[in-house]
């Protein structure tokens, strides 16, 4: 698909989205400052369906906003799971499930599988009455809605400043919906008619060596070097401190590692003087994994 037409399947989407809120200054938000970046501008150049979009945001006060909106409705419209409130610690803007890391629209405050920020990969959207683009999901890092419409509240900022938290060039297309701009970098191009996996610097480097897992299984490739840089950077970080490992593996956003996060949590509450090895971590993983 080329860029015109990518510009115009995305302005749609949004568009049909917008008309699912009833707040004038919530749309006017969303309409001036969302993003899409990552895995739909991928899907769209490869003449695929999207499986999900991510939507950025281009300041901390519109990010901070949308994701009131969204807590909001879900506390009113879930007064029977626990309650998100979204937190705002140095301009970080967290989503706060007490006793959870996650929370979810159906079934109990917690999942069965393995969750990722991309979850609607795994969704099967009942064709009910249910209100399109609900929230279903909240986790730290993301609120995922019905029908394919994901809010990403860990990061924010214009397309150069979230994109020095992505891993491989591929995932650098974009589209501006103020300005219904596509923008499709040829290095990432080449990438995605390729289908290789090229590693060009993050701030979550573990997130990117787990992350790899799921491009391989599509059918993507990478080579030893790409590896070694994501190595390089993991060892520039010390994963003992537990600030560093939580904050490594929120990048990741699967619920597994949310309830490792956790039990270490607990761990620690219990004993302040408690210090993290690999002989505990190991015991933690293999009875979650």
């Amino acid at each position: 698909m080329n860029s015109k037409n990518i510009a115009k399947s995305l302005n749609a989407k949004l568009n049909d989205w917008l008309k699912s809120i009833d707040d004038d200054k919530i749309r006017g938000i969303i309409k001036d400052n969302a993003i899409i970046t990552g895995g739909a501008l991928v899907s769209l150049v490869s003449g695929e369906e999207p499986n999900d979009y991510d939507i950025y945001f281009k300041t901390f006060d519109s990010c901070l906003a949308v994701s009131r909106y969204y807590a909001n409705i879900w506390n009113h419209k879930h007064p029977d799971k626990s309650r998100v409130d979204i937190k705002d610690e140095d301009r970080r803007i967290t989503a706060f499930i007490r006793s959870v890391g996650i929370v979810v629209e159906d079934g109990e405050n917690g999942i069965d599988d393995e969750t990722e920020p991309d979850v609607s990969e795994t969704e099967v959207e009942q064709k009910d009455e249910k209100p399109k683009y609900r929230p279903r999901y909240f986790s730290t890092n993301a609120i995922s809605l019905s029908d394919k419409i994901q809010i990403v509240i860990r990061f924010y900022g214009g397309v150069d400043d979230i994109h020095t938290n992505y891993d491989f060039v591929h995932c650098t297309c974009s589209y501006d919906f103020k300005e219904n701009k596509v923008n499709l970098p040829s290095r990432a191009l080449e990438a995605i008619i390729n289908k290789e996996l090229f590693y060009i610097g993050s701030k979550y480097p573990l997130c990117s060596i787990i992350r790899t897992r799921k491009f391989i299984q599509r059918g993507w490739t990478i080579n030893a070097g790409q590896y070694l840089k994501m190595c390089m950077q993991l060892n520039e970080l010390d994963l003992k401190d537990f600030n560093v490992f939580k904050d490594q593996l929120a990048g990741v956003d699967s619920a597994y590692f949310a309830m490792a996060i956790s039990a270490i949590e607990a761990k620690k509450e219990k004993d302040p003087g408690f210090e993290i090895d690999n002989h505990y971590l190991f015991e933690i993983i293999n009875r979650i994994f």
